[in-house]
């Protein structure tokens, strides 16, 4: 076991603090250990990574619970430490030899503030030696949105009165960080509302009650140019002031600065005048003051915001601007940051199964049919249409490979059958929920299917309107992109009018119900449709704005799995494509289907036995029709014959001419003999029932069958070339 209370006694003091930060690490050890070791899971109060490099696995186990939490141990070699020997192997370094660069290390990881010897004491001129000031009595960790801490802010309380100091972790210094970051900037980034108060002592106050809060470092005293606001843009801010000149001062000041960067809206909330001088949001919480009803209902002045510019641009811009075009989030320009994607077709064509697969390959970073995702995106999938357990009852059948499906696990989040429509208040359930679904990461993707159960026109009317449909797009979808992430791609899925066939093979995107303020809206639109009623075949239409036409494409779901057809409508899989034609061959005749069935159930039959037990069923007639019609299908090669009972453990067929009836790929199932010992169960077997003889369609004799696979039929007329001669 390595731990660092056996090590040396490192140089210059530095074990004083060691216990210091241990139990620093200990304190946020689960995201010490995330940190560290990426791939990890936590589990039943224990963390799994593979080895101390961070691999995938379970091999090193670290306690989470209980008098053992931070020890570990790698059960592959039978290392084993504390928290702070954990670290040091992670980062490569020697639990002997560098003992003080681990502890400087875990140090800045922490935020803590480094020991300050003599001689610095002597050359800070600019700040009093904070161990004059005694130990702090708080702290306050400013985070980038990503959880990487830059900055810490310590109270101190000598007799002389309270003072802050910032540490700089960056830079290692004890100075503010430049800019000054604002506080809670990980909330903040996904929140849409945002109270900005004074200092960090409210900003906690008012987390704690469930606001997103803020504040500038230094509270009143923040310098405004020195501190970067631009997390404000695009949110709603609410300045809650301290009740004195010096707290109205710098609302005034830090509206404007929001409303320079960017704010949607800015207010500041006016304090009861009923109150102390100074009172403010951490002794409103403290005297239970309704805080919430404050923040929603509460007096405010309004801050007027500069009107937005029109932005334009030069040709010579445009031409000299040589920058990356933004990457699509589904290429080829199917779906783009910011683009708006319409999936339409008629009902019962399949779209909300083709959409669930669809999905899923893009949550797992794999191309589908052709349509490729820049990375596994974060799909967030608001669907009112499938209860739960037929949601659960689809997923289940996705087929993808086992890399894609750990991926689409994490990135892909539906919901079940929703009732609500998408106004105001709809809106606020909704999105809430988007921005917690991802841990704080905004999707990539919203979908919303389909658009007729959650439509909102305002005072305009129905779907079939267009102006409902821009009011919807505008004010409701648009709305809901812009407060979980601008960037987010959205994909509509649309029913579709009925048009006549010729209409939609003239513009099949007329078809959809709002069709002109839609497709003036959309970036693309893709339309699913059958053009043949009695086929499963589906065809995938595309209308691109922003890039070059993609090809139809001819579609079908194929043993669970969606795949795309060659131009004549046939799998480009040619054993798949023999199996459809036999089947459609089989199709032509009930008595062809009756034998491909009953064999699945484990019953063969000669003619007359054939005969004698279907007299009278499934419309075949009389036994002599039915003798007939046998004899009919046997000559035109659609029934063959197979006489080699004992291998599929069937009787003889005695004196018979030709032996029991065959069809294509038909498939004897029949169970064991023995039950399994472990569970007493007939197991089922099935064999694939091979033709042993013919019917001879000049001579009508029982003939050997030279090529048990091929089968010719007589009436059709690609068949040229009679494979089987008759003696």
């Amino acid at each position: 076991m390595l731990d660092f209370n056996d090590a040396g006694e490192p140089r210059d003091g530095l074990s004083a603090d060691r216990e210091m930060l241990r139990a620093g690490l200990l304190d946020r050890l689960e995201a010490v250990l995330h940190y560290l070791f990426p791939l990890g899971r936590s589990r039943g109060g224990k963390f799994y990574v593979g080895d101390v490099e961070g691999s995938q696995g379970k091999s090193l186990v670290v306690e989470l619970e209980g008098p053992r939490r931070g020890l570990w141990k790698d059960f592959s070699n039978d290392n084993g430490g504390d928290v702070l020997a954990i670290w040091a192997m992670s980062r490569g370094r020697s639990t002997q030899h560098d003992f003080p660069a681990v502890l400087d290390e875990v140090r800045q990881w922490l935020g803590f503030a480094p020991p300050i010897s003599h001689q610095a004491h002597r050359d800070a001129r600019h700040e009093p030696a904070v161990d004059d000031l005694g130990a702090h009595t708080a702290k306050w960790d400013y985070f980038t949105p990503a959880g990487e801490l830059m900055a810490c802010v310590y109270r101190y309380d000598p007799p002389s009165g309270k003072e802050y100091r910032p540490w700089d972790v960056r830079a290692r210094m004890w100075r503010a960080p430049d800019p000054r970051p604002l506080y809670n900037l990980q909330q903040v980034a996904t929140a849409r509302t945002v109270v900005l108060v004074e200092g960090e002592k409210c900003a906690d106050a008012l987390i704690g009650l469930g606001v997103v809060a803020t504040t500038a470092m230094n509270g009143a005293k923040a310098p405004i140019d020195k501190t970067d606001w631009t997390p404000l843009k695009a949110k709603e801010v609410l300045i809650w002031p301290d009740l004195d000149a010096a707290g109205w001062d710098y609302a005034q000041n830090a509206a404007r600065a929001c409303a320079l960067v960017g704010a949607t809206s800015v207010a500041i909330l006016v304090p009861p005048p009923d109150k102390r001088s100074k009172w403010d949001a951490a002794d409103g919480v403290a005297e239970g003051f309704d805080c919430a009803a404050f923040i929603a209902q509460g007096e405010r002045q309004a801050i007027k915001l500069p009107t937005t510019r029109l932005p334009w641009f030069t040709l010579a811009q445009l031409l000299d601007d040589d920058s990356p075009v933004p990457a699509d989030l589904i290429g080829p320009r199917v779906l783009t940051p910011g683009g708006l994607a319409v999936l339409g077709g008629a009902p019962k064509v399949g779209k909300s199964d083709f959409l669930l697969a669809f999905l899923a390959h893009m949550a797992a970073g794999l191309p589908f049919l052709g349509m490729t995702p820049s990375r596994p995106l974060r799909v967030f999938y608001l669907q009112a249409e499938v209860q739960y357990h037929y949601l659960r009852e689809r997923a289940k059948k996705i087929r993808l490979p086992a890399h894609g499906l750990e991926l689409a696990r994490a990135n892909f989040i539906a919901t079940p059958q929703l009732r609500l429509v998408l106004d105001d208040a709809g809106l606020k359930q909704i999105i809430p929920a988007m921005l917690d679904a991802f841990d704080g990461h905004p999707p990539d993707i919203i979908v919303i299917d389909p658009i007729r159960n959650v439509f909102d026109g305002g005072e305009a009317g129905g779907e079939n309107d267009n102006g409902a449909m821009l009011f919807f797009l505008s004010q409701r979808v648009d709305r809901l992109r812009q407060a979980v992430n601008p960037d987010a791609g959205v994909i509509l899925v649309h029913h579709t009018k009925k048009l006549t066939k010729k209409q939609f093979e003239e513009d099949p995107f007329q078809a959809f119900a709002g069709a002109s303020s839609l497709r003036g809206f959309y970036t693309s639109g893709v339309m699913l449709d059958r053009p043949n009623e009695l086929s499963t075949i589906r065809r995938l239409t595309f209308e691109l704005r922003n890039g070059p036409a993609i090809a139809q494409k001819s579609v079908d779901k194929i043993d669970g799995e969606w795949r795309e057809l060659d131009g004549n409508n046939r799998l480009v899989l040619k054993d798949y494509g023999e199996r459809l034609d036999a089947e459609r061959r089989r199709k032509r005749d009930a008595i062809l289907e009756i034998l491909f069935e009953q064999a699945a159930q484990g019953r063969c039959y000669t003619a007359n036995q054939f005969a004698e037990a279907f007299e009278g069923k499934a419309g075949l007639g009389g036994k002599r029709t039915i003798r007939e019609r046998i004899s009919a299908l046997a000559t035109q090669g659609y029934i063959k014959f197979f006489r080699d009972t004992a291998q599929y453990g069937l009787p003889p067929v005695g004196r018979n001419k030709f032996g029991y009836l065959c069809v294509e790929d038909m498939v004897l199932s029949l169970p064991f003999d023995v039950p399994d010992p472990a569970t007493g169960e007939l197991l089922i077997q099935h064999f694939t029932v091979l033709p042993t003889h013919f019917k001879c369609p000049h001579s009508g004799a029982a003939m050997p069958v030279e090529r048990a696979d091929v089968w010719i039929y007589q009436d059709d007329p690609n068949d040229i070339n009679d494979k089987e001669a008759c003696a």
